[in-house]
């Protein structure tokens, strides 16, 4: 019954909570657009947070909405389509369509799977060492967990865990988190990663770069917590196999195709530009997008028109540009300033202790990821982090690099809609990977944080 009325009650809410917003006075010093904007920012916000329709719609209806009814100006609105953080996810999303129909990126993943079978704990490993892998492969969440997913149900049932049973809902669970956990700690990898990158260039002027992002996060972040998530897919899923099935084993290719071969290259010769832009300066952004454009050139032919039209979806382009058109106008109301004050007055940062004000700022980012999705928390916070940044006496570049620890940890699956997406690709229930989402959210608060604590310790970011 409650199911049943979820979705009107939902719209009921943000309507009201909205016009209530929309028509309460502003405060002293405030413009009434403030509160507007704020309508508007809870709106889209809460939409994305329950999913009450397509993460590309409440992006189209925030764009409409903030013009139709004067909230901002267009180039605010509209700043994110300008943002680095759009054209590296468009460069990613062709990368993505070409690795997918190549074929390298099946090739490269059932080699990798391959390689690790040995029992279950060795299976889940393999399993979350490819999502890790193909990280740095493709710059999408949704396409390595896409690629994945047939050849981990394939592997599954090779092994003998049929449908239904606990080894084959952990192996899924696997291919889904750590298709997202672990490549946080890549700088292209993901969605709020990309959302990061373009609002600290618009607010800050701070370039993010490759190779810093690499060093900063990939020890904990990335290595770190795909062990842990490792192990708690075996703690919780770890199964005996029926009698294995007798599905006959994947081919593969002998001889890798022309087109594999010069995606491998371009691939290669991406990840050595990613890898050095602290020498060149030229932006993962620009990188990606030239490695795009080389893709659908005609004279190369790895994304011919007709799968550019198929494999190139709109929806993350306008989705990253809503995210970012909200954080835009968050700052250009004075919304991101009243913000500030009142999240700065909640937490009191001392700049005599910078330790626990890394833990603070992490938490909050954590925190504010429970409420919105996880590409709203660098969207949000951004715009006020130089107020944190006086306010802790840490420098910018610190401040904002503990977003990335907060949109790292997962309590719930709907923080990551591609997690939804594998909820009903893999038919898990949504129960099983609760229980993942929280038991690794409360180990990596338990275990990771004072871990990266004190790896940034060690690299100078925090006294």
């Amino acid at each position: 019954m409650i199911a049943r009325y979820r979705t009107p009650l939902i719209a009921l809410a943000l309507a009201v909570a909205a016009l209530f917003l929309w028509f309460t006075p502003p405060p002293e010093g405030a413009s009434p657009v403030m509160m507007q904007a704020a309508a508007l920012v809870v709106l889209a916000i809460g939409c994305w947070a329950t999913m009450l329709v397509p993460e590309h719609l409440a992006a189209l209806g925030f764009f409409l909405g903030a013009m139709v009814l004067h909230v901002g100006k267009p180039l605010v609105i509209f700043s994110g389509f300008a943002s680095p953080a759009f054209w590296l996810v468009f460069g990613g999303l062709v990368i993505g369509a070409g690795v997918d129909r190549t074929g390298l990126g099946r090739r490269i993943a059932r080699a990798l799977v391959g390689r690790f079978r040995g029992g279950y704990f060795a299976t889940v490993a393999g399993v979350v060492t490819v999502c890790l892998a193909l990280g740095f492969l493709m710059p999408s969440t949704m396409s390595r967990l896409i690629l994945l997913l047939p050849i981990v149900l394939a592997l599954a049932d090779r092994l003998g865990y049929r449908d239904g049973s606990r080894g084959r809902t952990g192996l899924v669970i696997a291919t889904g988190f750590g298709s997202y956990l672990g490549p946080v700690a890549i700088l292209p990898a993901n969605v709020p990663n990309n959302v990061l990158l373009g609002a600290a260039q618009v607010f800050h002027g701070v370039q993010l770069q490759y190779f810093d992002w690499l060093m900063i996060h990939f020890p904990v972040l990335g290595l770190l917590k795909s062990a842990l998530l490792v192990a708690v897919v075996w703690v919780l899923f770890r199964d005996t196999p029926t009698e294995p099935g007798t599905a006959a084993e994947d081919t593969e290719r002998v001889y890798w195709s022309r087109d594999e071969r010069r995606l491998a290259v371009l691939l290669a010769a991406a990840l050595a530009l990613w890898a050095s832009d602290a020498v060149h300066g030229v932006s993962p952004a620009w990188i990606s997008l030239g490695a795009g454009l080389i893709c659908l050139m005609p004279a190369v032919g790895l994304v011919p028109p007709q799968a550019f039209r198929d494999k190139v979806p709109m929806n993350p382009l306008i989705y990253v540009a809503g995210i970012l058109g909200v954080g835009a106008l968050v700052a250009d109301s004075g919304l991101g300033a009243a913000l500030a004050e009142g999240v700065l007055s909640a937490i009191k940062l001392d700049p005599e202790s910078p330790g626990r004000s890394f833990f603070v700022l992490s938490l909050l980012a954590t925190g504010l990821g429970t409420v919105s999705t996880m590409p709203g928390v660098p969207a949000i916070l951004t715009p006020i982090a130089g107020d944190m940044a006086l306010a802790s006496g840490l420098p910018i570049e610190t401040v904002l690099m503990t977003f990335v620890v907060g949109f790292s940890t997962v309590f719930f699956p709907y923080q990551v809609p591609p997690l939804i997406v594998l909820l009903q690709l893999g038919n898990i229930p949504a129960r099983a990977a609760a229980g993942t989402a929280l038991l690794s959210a409360a180990a990596t608060v338990v275990l990771l944080l004072p871990l990266n604590y004190l790896w940034w310790r060690v690299l100078g970011l925090l006294p």
